[in-house]
C-alpha cells in the first residue's frame, strides 16, 4: 500500500510517503519516505530504532550511575572523615539503651529532613560524656547524607582546623586561610567535633577562628553539628557567647548524651 501527501511550507514542497522495505535483522516494515527540498529521508526499521532507544537509556543510566558514585567518592576524600569513622552511618550505630534510642532518633530525622534543614539553617549540637557514641553519629549523619542525596558535608575536628591554619602561615604552604575557611563554610552540612576538648579557657585565635566559622556558615544559612564533651553552660566557653547565639537562631537542636562510656564496644 502507498500513500503520498503533499503539505506546502515557505521554502518548498514536502512530499511523503509509505513503502515497503526490507531489515536484515527483523524483516520487513512500512519505510516512510519524506522529500525534504529535493532530499529523500528514509525511516529506519522501528525495531531497530526502539532497540537503539533502549540502548541509549542504559548507557546514560550506567552513565549517571557511574558519576553519582565518583561524586560520593569526591565528596567522601573531601570530607577527610578519620578512617576509624569512614564506615560509620547511623545504621551501624549500636542502641543498648533508651538515651541512645532517642539519640539516634534526633539523628535519623536530621538526615531525613536536610532538605527543610538546608532552607534554615538550623543547627545541632551533641553534647555529653566522651565515648558515648557523639563522633560515630555526627560522622554517621555526614556518611548517610552524602552517600544518599546531592548535599556535601565536611567532618573536622576543632585541633585540626586551627593546625590547618597555622601551617597556612608558612610560605611555602598552598593552602591560605582563607581557603581552609572557605572549605568550612561551603559545604551542605559542617560537623564540627572536639569544641572544647581541653576544658580550658581557649585563645583568641580559637574563638576568633571558630566564630570566622560559625559566622560565616549562619550568613550563608548553612547548618552546623556541634560535638563537645561539655554540657550546654559550659559551650559558651569553649566557643564563645556570639558563636552559640547563632548556632541558637532557628532553634538549636540539643541532644543530650548522658549516659556511661561504651568505648570499646562494638559500633560505638
Amino acid at each position: 500500500m502507498r500513500s503520498e501527501k503533499v503539505v506546502q511550507i515557505d521554502q518548498g514542497a514536502v512530499v511523503a510517503r509509505i513503502q515497503p522495505a526490507e531489515c536484515e535483522k527483523h524483516g520487513a516494515f512500512e519505510q516512510k519516505v519524506t522529500m525534504l527540498l529535493g532530499k529523500a529521508l528514509r525511516s529506519h526499521c522501528p525495531e531497530c530504532a526502539r532497540i537503539a532507544k533502549e540502548q541509549r537509556e542504559i548507557r546514560a543510566e550506567v552513565e549517571q550511575a557511574l558519576n553519582v558514585r565518583l561524586a560520593i567518592s569526591r565528596k567522601l576524600g573531601d570530607s577527610l572523615i578519620p578512617k576509624r569513622f569512614a564506615d560509620r552511618s547511623l545504621a551501624n550505630y549500636k542502641v543498648e539503651q533508651k538515651g541512645q534510642t532517642e539519640a539516634l532518633r534526633f539523628c535519623r530525622h536530621y538526615v531525613k529532613t536536610f532538605d527543610q534543614i538546608a532552607e534554615t539553617g538550623r543547627c545541632m549540637v551533641l553534647l555529653g560524656k566522651p565515648g558515648t557514641g557523639k563522633t560515630h553519629l555526627g560522622a554517621g549523619m555526614a556518611n548517610d547524607l552524602m552517600r544518599n542525596t546531592s548535599h556535601s558535608a565536611v567532618y573536622r575536628t576543632v585541633g585540626s582546623i586551627l593546625q590547618a591554619i597555622r601551617a597556612s602561615y608558612d610560605r611555602s604552604s598552598e593552602a591560605t586561610e582563607a581557603s581552609i575557611l572557605s572549605s568550612l563554610i561551603e559545604p551542605s552540612l559542617l560537623v564540627l567535633d572536639e569544641v572544647g576538648v581541653s576544658k580550658e579557657q581557649p585563645s583568641d585565635f580559637e574563638l576568633t577562628t571558630l566564630f570566622a566559622i560559625i559566622n560565616g556558615r549562619y550568613e550563608q544559612v548553612k547548618p552546623t553539628v556541634v560535638i563537645s564533651n561539655l554540657d550546654g553552660s559550659q559551650l559558651p566557653m569553649a566557643m564563645g557567647e556570639r558563636c552559640v547565639d547563632r548556632l541558637r537562631e532557628g532553634g538549636m537542636i540539643v541532644v543530650p548524651f548522658e549516659w556511661e562510656s561504651h568505648r570499646g564496644k562494638e559500633g560505638i
